[in-house]
């Protein structure tokens, strides 16, 4: 059973702005990992195992939200990333 991802909470409500606007704020703190990882941003403490688990996450929160912008959007990335990057995904 896949959860619709305009209804996964009652108190947010997920209209087409909403998938965006999320991605652009996974993105920044994807930037701020990354700044961290590359010595422009404190790193708060936090050991070089965190720092690359921290980016590891942070990218994995914008490709989940870059398929769930997709899915509200009709949109079919494999044929895109076929056309686009000449390769076919498995």
């Amino acid at each position: 059973m896949t959860a619709d991802p305009s209804r996964l909470s009652s108190r947010i409500r997920r209209d087409a702005d909403w998938f965006l606007l999320k991605l652009q704020e996974e993105i920044g703190e994807l930037t701020q990992a990354w700044n961290r990882v590359s010595g422009r941003g404190r790193r708060k403490g936090r050991s070089d195992e965190q720092l690359a688990r921290d980016l590891a996450d942070e990218t994995a929160d914008v490709l989940g939200h870059i398929v769930l912008f997709a899915h509200r959007n009709d949109l079919d990335l494999a044929a895109a990333v076929k056309r686009k990057w000449l390769f076919q995904l498995e």
